[in-house]
């Protein structure tokens, strides 16, 4: 199967707001991306129903889609609440890869609660391969803590056998790792990539303002403040590396993703993505 190229719908969420679901899509789709991870959308009767005429009208394929374990705010579907609503809606859009897109917050301090985290997932993976589909992990800077020497994600995976991994390359870089060297370990276990650079910004005129004022903290805080979310070929990373050990692992979506786009259009910002990669060389991938 050859891996795509797609969006992660998470930067999209406000277009959803205003233009719907449908029009979303359709807007994605005139980009020339034809796969979307599903994220930060309400999975409402009317999105579901949107994105399903979007999927069949545009020839988009729906990636993977999102659930936490458990509600991480009020109202917030998940795998223990709401199980049975999640699998029907990934049958609904012919989806057979759902992640989960972060730590629950109370394990971010705790290797107790990481493992109790771990052991929950396992479980919920077992009965969702059930129903075919596959649960992945999508990782942060956090995992790359380590606990007696072990980087946390290794003891994610230890302890969650049957958990697959989806890779932010920004994420793992921000960890002090190298993304290609990370996606070559997770060979067999990764079917999904985070695509987002990372950017190292200039110092603000704020920063200077502070130390000439004579605040070295407040210049300090602002120096060590500068990494960014950036447009593919924006940053510093190795897209073209990146994409080839993705490739080698068996990879099946690679995903552009930019946290915050800092005032820009996520359409634009898309487009600048999309014209990188191309010029990279993987037009055959969108």
């Amino acid at each position: 199967m050859r891996a795509k190229i797609g969006v992660q719908a998470m930067m999209l969420k406000e277009k959803v707001e205003q233009l719907g679901a449908y029009e979303t899509f359709r807007k994605v789709h005139e980009l020339g991306y034809h796969a979307i991870e599903v994220s930060q959308i309400p999975m409402t009767k009317e999105n579901v129903s949107d994105i399903k005429r979007a999927t069949e009208d545009f020839g988009i394929e729906v990636a993977s889609m999102t659930a936490g374990l458990k509600p991480m705010q009020p109202g917030q579907e998940s795998l223990t609440t709401d199980f049975d609503k999640i699998v029907r809606d990934c049958h609904t859009l012919d989806c057979d890869l759902l992640r989960i897109g972060m730590l629950p917050f109370e394990a971010m301090a705790s290797l107790e609660k990481v493992i109790e985290f771990s052991h929950e997932v396992n479980a919920v993976a077992k009965k969702l391969q059930e129903e075919g589909i596959k649960l992945y992990y999508h990782n942060h800077h956090i995992e790359f803590t380590k606990y007696e020497g072990e980087y946390l994600l290794d003891i994610i995976r230890r302890q969650a056998p049957l958990l697959g991994f989806e890779l932010d390359v920004h994420w793992v870089h921000r960890g002090g790792l190298n993304p290609v060297e990370v996606i070559k370990r997770y060979k067999g276990k990764v079917e999904l990539i985070h695509l987002k650079d990372y950017r190292v910004n200039r110092v603000p005129e704020s920063a200077l303002e502070s130390l000439y004022a004579g605040d070295i903290k407040g210049f300090m805080q602002q120096f060590t403040d500068i990494i960014e979310f950036a447009e593919l070929g924006a940053g510093s990373l190795d897209f073209k590396a990146i994409i080839e050990a993705s490739l080698d692992a068996g990879v099946r979506y690679l995903l552009v993703e930019q946290d915050d786009q800092y005032g820009r259009d996520p359409f634009d910002c898309l487009k600048d993505s999309r014209d990188y990669l191309i010029e990279l060389g993987y037009r055959e991938l969108f």
